[in-house]
């Protein structure tokens, strides 16, 4: 009985997390019940005793322990712990950690994340998106621009440059907007709705650079030099990392600097001879002020420390003699500025290092910081921009099409496909949102970023690809009318670039997360790292015990989580969604067990562990995606309307997190520790979470159908107009007039549904052809009145309007064709470039 009250008395004590005096009194209160209980033999004396000394040494610490305990573990550990390279331990040291480290933790408070700062426009913000952006999304043509421009119109550039697009960030008192984060999200979305081209144009800028770098880095005089000419658009930057040798991995650049004497502006200083060959460089064929990360050598030993100095950031201009660029690549046929830049022993002075000579060799950490940013907001508003179109567009389509005399919208099997548009949309929205509000409270997300930019390019792909689908032979046409075509095409460019998503989602969510949002790995591998031993077990054994807590405290509060559903966790009561909070918690739990089990038993093989990390990565993403849900219906006022959206994203998060879940136990790496893995995360099984009901799944594809306020949430920060002449706005045009007619429309069915069929098939050739005798008819057999036939009539040519497509002349064709021949010539290959 000593053994067995005091083995529970542990657990409790665990899963409770009381330690101290407190925990002490409880084990030697249990040791002595269990002993009375025991009559004092002999046996229980002395193994409940010997447990009770163990436990005790254990929680106190001191010298013994440290001796006789953790000596030894920091030799195991040393030996599990992952091995870092250098770039590696870089990235463990950027960036700060916010909300994915309550996910990590195993028990993350969600009072916090209902109270944290939620992302917002200031008054000047709103102006600029209600004034120039809107000005500038009509002032686009995205067929002109990709098919007869390839490139923005001057008019475009000349507004682009005049109004301070490329200037959002850069504070005021430089010439700049001095916007925030989300006003940098919220614009580059909504342009994106209009044309990928000009958001790009206008995000690449605003995000890695150079002029984050400058503002963040630079030199007073940096500053004061490059950042009012780069937010009046005197000069257009662009940034180059990716070389065709090191692509995903960007610490094998092979571009270099040699430490040198060269001649600037008339004189010998020193500085840097900087070869490069960079390929995808947004705006490098108009760049005029060229970033460059590169590596720099010393081997003249002219700054007197070692010949090999590190990654840094330089600044190239344009101008200067061996500097190419200009030729072009063309991304999936779309026509931002994208292309090849290179040179040859470019000498720049030290001054060009952005941060100044004493930069040099830290340009890795200054990328990893303000990469962060950039992939936060980027091409996540991309994303979200696209779901917003696809969610008007297909929506409205979808009511207006008919086929059977019915609205497809009424089917469910376009239902089936509505349904994620509107219910992804939603969710990549509140995770914009919710990311951008950690940038503008001053947090670095190396995490976050990385998790957003995977899951909402991966999310736009999936509801482009079902917008698709409804509209079907209407999506596939090329063409003017086409409102689908080009986010269709620009899918891949999202899925590849800022990190390959395949990259990411392997190796970068869980294998930098797993450490850096860890609440004592970092502290440990600290400790291992130390050369001093005696400081090393000091350190250790500070931390691994209280690591030791943290692990069986998840891995009791996974298991009781698994046999209660999570009832048992304490949750906020708002939005009565609390059984959501408490499977999430659930979950937290068992995915930080996860996480240390990983870590413990796969160590240093964890980077060749792709799949398991992939699949962490996978459940993080779904956790962190589901309190981005619930944080937006929080910050709306939870109001009715919206909760369909957000049962069907939390239950989507849920089923898939479960499913990513169970996967990951099945083909755990170490064979011995999934029984016991599946015994704690699921000990009656994983079910009960299936995700979104048909009837849950209908409200949610009704809310882009009905004109309705959530609709308009949805989609809100899309570019909208009614121009009939426009690709979307012929569609939301027909929306419009469909809603102002609907009764008359229905009486004209109702009334054509009683004829027979003879009188059918007369019917049905007016109404595919002949809409003015459809019309007609429709009066003279007192359907509609002499007042309704114009908007009736308007109605139907709009209709009929939406589902034509373009039709090009076949001889205009084979002129093109022509014309075309031969004047597109790929450019001679930089010297050297290898493939």
């Amino acid at each position: 009985m000593s053994v067995l009250l005091l083995l529970l008395s542990i657990l409790v004590l665990i899963y409770l997390g009381t330690g101290g005096t407190t925990a002490a009194t409880v084990l030697c209160l249990a040791t002595l019940i269990g002993l009375f209980y025991d009559h004092w033999h002999l046996l229980s004396l002395v193994l409940g005793g010997g447990l009770l000394a163990l436990s005790l040494i254990l929680l106190f610490g001191g010298d013994l322990r440290k001796q006789r305990f953790s000596g030894p573990l920091l030799c195991w550990v040393r030996s599990k712990l992952p091995k870092l390279s250098d770039t590696e331990a870089e990235a463990l040291k950027s960036g700060t950690v916010d909300w994915d480290g309550e996910l990590f933790s195993g028990q993350p408070d969600w009072q916090r994340l209902l109270d944290s700062a939620p992302s917002h426009l200031s008054s000047e913000e709103q102006a600029f998106i209600d004034g120039p952006v809107e000005h500038l999304c009509a002032m686009l043509d995205d067929w002109a621009i990709t098919h007869e421009h390839y490139d923005l119109p001057a008019p475009v550039w000349k507004f682009i440059r005049d109004n301070g697009f490329f200037g959002l960030m850069i504070s005021t008192d430089m010439g700049g907007k001095g916007f925030s984060h989300t006003a940098h999200s919220e614009i580059v979305m909504k342009i994106s709705t209009r044309s990928v081209s000009a958001a790009v144009t206008v995000m690449v800028p605003n995000s890695l650079g150079p002029g984050e770098l400058l503002m963040e880095y630079g030199t007073d005089e940096q500053k004061q030099h490059y950042l009012p000419r780069l937010a009046a658009g005197k000069d257009i930057p662009c940034f180059a990392l990716t070389s065709p040798v090191a692509g995903s991995d960007a610490g094998a650049i092979p571009d270099k600097g040699i430490v040198s004497m060269g001649e600037w502006n008339g004189e010998q200083v020193l500085g840097l001879k900087v070869t490069w060959n960079k390929r995808y460089i947004t705006l490098a064929p108009v760049a005029t002020l060229i970033g460059l990360a590169i590596k720099v050598y010393d081997p003249d030993r002219l700054l007197g420390g070692d010949d090999e100095i590190g990654v840094t950031c330089v600044l190239v201009p344009r101008d200067l003699e061996g500097v190419n660029a200009g030729a072009r690549h063309l991304p999936m046929n779309t026509v931002f500025m994208n292309g090849p830049t290179w040179g040859t022993e470019v000498f720049i002075p030290m001054a060009q290092i952005i941060g100044g000579q004493d930069m040099l060799g830290k340009g890795w950490t200054m990328l990893l910081e303000c990469l962060s940013i950039g992939r936060s907001i980027s091409l996540p508003a991309l994303g979200t921009g696209a779901g917003k179109v696809a969610s008007l567009a297909t929506g409205s389509y979808a009511l207006v099409r008919e086929q059977f005399g019915r609205s497809i919208s009424q089917f469910e099997g376009v239902q089936e496909a509505l349904e994620p548009i509107a219910g992804y949309t939603y969710m990549m929205d509140s995770a914009r949102l919710l990311t951008a509000a950690m940038l503008d409270r001053g947090v670095r997300p190396s995490v976050p970023s990385a998790v957003l930019k995977y899951r909402n390019t991966d999310l736009m792909r999936e509801v482009i690809n079902h917008a698709m689908d409804v509209v079907a032979g209407r999506g596939v046409i090329t063409g003017p009318r086409n409102f689908l075509a080009r986010a269709y095409q620009a899918v891949p460019i999202g899925i590849t670039v800022e990190g390959a998503n395949i990259l990411t989602r392997s190796l970068m969510i869980f294998g930098q997360g797993a450490i850096r949002c860890h609440p004592f790995i970092v502290e440990e591998i600290e400790a291992a790292g130390m050369e001093d031993k005696a400081a090393a077990v000091d350190r250790f054994d500070g931390v691994f015990y209280r690591h030791l807590a943290h692990t069986g405290r998840n891995a009791l509060r996974a298991f009781v989580g698994g046999l209660t559903f999570g009832r048992l966790e304490t949750a906020p009561r708002l939005g009565d969604i609390r059984p959501c909070y408490q499977q999430l918690s659930r979950f937290s739990a068992a995915f930080a067990l996860m996480t240390d089990v990983t870590l413990l038993s796969v160590g240093g093989g964890l980077k060749a562990r792709q799949r398991l990390s992939g699949r962490m990565a996978d459940c993080l993403v779904q956790l962190y995606y589901a309190s981005a849900v619930i944080k937006q219906w929080h910050e709306e006022g939870y109001p009715p309307d919206q909760r369909p959206l957000v049962e069907w994203g939390l239950k989507t998060c849920l089923r898939d997190l479960q499913q990513h879940m169970r996967e990951l136990i099945i083909n755990f790496p170490v064979a011995a520790l999934r029984w016991p893995l599946r015994l704690l995360v699921f000990p009656l099984g994983a079910s009960g979470l299936n995700g979104p009901d048909d009837r849950l799944g209908t409200q949610v594809a009704e809310t882009i159908v009905r004109d309705t306020p959530v609709r308009a949430r949805i989609s809100r920060g899309c570019y909208v107009n009614h121009n009939p002449d426009d690709p979307l706005g012929r569609v939301l045009n027909a929306y419009r007039l469909a809603h102002e007619t609907h009764d008359m429309r229905e009486r004209l069915h109702t009334a054509i549904r009683s004829r027979n069929e003879d009188e059918l098939d007369a019917i049905a050739l007016l109404m595919g052809h002949q809409r003015q005798e459809l019309v007609d008819w429709a009066r003279e057999q007192q359907i509609i009145s002499d007042d309704e036939c114009g908007p009736l009539l308007e109605t139907l040519e709009a209709l009929y309007d939406v589902i034509r497509v373009d039709a090009f002349d076949a001889e205009g064709i084979k002129k093109l064709a022509r014309c075309a021949k031969g004047k597109r010539q790929v450019v001679e290959r930089p010297p050297k470039e290898e493939d």
